[in-house]
């Protein structure tokens, strides 16, 4: 085996066409179908080369940018370069599944140390979601900003530190309408974002109180749950390395139809509809945005 060359390989992807990010035997993946690509094209076997994905996402997460590190033959990538590896893997995967850019790194270089992760969850995707006052909303989501221990509000994993920061909340607004929340933090533990999401959601429809939320974050020794909010609804919005191009899309002017009401008759039919209609509204947005971030288009 020659020289490896080290890569910073960023990618997005639709949530459910895979059975999470991370490679499982016998089932669809994100990592498991960029290794495939890969293999095809002869440029990478698993002896002797790495793929290692930064943010592990579950099954039906939507990601606009997320990012790993892949290791290459150096002798070949210096004849194919950026580029045509990009637009090789694109055009051997499926649309669901964008490789955006791919930037050399040092070795040792750790994609699962990010500087911060961005997400975004559309609240209204859930049922009796109304954003009526958005002073109590920022206020709800003010009680998860800083260093917490989060165990309540977590999926605990063994050997994980239940210490986590969260740097900013704040509200997410589509066509002047609040659609949900952004949250950026230097990490995040397995289904934190959506315990967040969750208690939020409960605090704005009056079923949890602040003080039971701060509460739990207080006293994490006292274990609690508020539950978990459905996958479907969270972006991963983006993961940020300092050693990485800073590549921004422009802000989209969009509408997307607001959820239906008790007031206007909701039922179990017209959200199921609903649903569908604003999961395609969330699948466009991300075809959009990759374009937009990927590097056959801004180079």
């Amino acid at each position: 085996m020659g020289e490896l060359v080290h890569l910073a390989l960023r990618v997005g992807y639709l949530g459910d066409a895979f059975h999470g990010s991370q490679i499982q035997p016998d089932v669809v993946t994100v990592q498991g179908e960029l290794q495939r690509v890969l293999r095809s094209l002869g440029w990478w076997n698993a002896e002797e080369h790495t793929m290692i994905l930064g943010s592990r996402t579950d099954a039906g997460v939507n990601v606009r940018r997320n990012g790993g590190l892949l290791t290459l033959d150096r002798e070949l990538y210096e004849k194919i370069g950026d580029r045509k590896l990009v637009r090789a893997m694109a055009d051997r995967l499926p649309d669901h599944l964008a490789v955006l850019d791919a930037t050399e790194v040092p070795e040792g270089w750790n994609p699962r140390l990010a500087d911060h992760r961005v997400y975004r969850y559309r609240l209204e995707g859930m049922e009796g979601w109304w954003a009526d006052d958005m002073e109590r909303f920022q206020r709800h989501l003010d009680l998860f900003v800083g260093t917490h221990d989060v165990r309540n509000f977590a999926r605990m994993e063994e050997g994980k530190n239940p210490i986590r920061t969260v740097v900013s909340a704040s509200p997410w607004s589509v066509g002047g309408r609040t659609v949900g929340f952004e949250i950026v933090g230097h990490s995040f533990l397995w289904n934190q974002v959506r315990r967040i999401a969750m208690a939020v959601h409960s605090m704005e429809l009056g079923r949890l109180s602040e003080d039971e939320v701060r509460d739990a974050l207080e006293r994490p020794e006292v274990p609690v749950d508020f539950g978990v909010a459905p996958a479907e609804w969270l972006i991963l919005w983006d993961v940020v390395w300092d050693a990485l191009p800073s590549v921004e899309s422009p802000e989209r002017a969009m509408t997307w139809q607001p959820s239906p009401t008790r007031a206007e008759g909701a039922e179990r039919t017209m959200r199921r509809r609903w649903s569908a209609a604003a999961s395609a509204e969330i699948e466009a947005l991300l075809h959009h945005e990759w374009s937009a971030l990927g590097r056959l288009h801004w180079s």
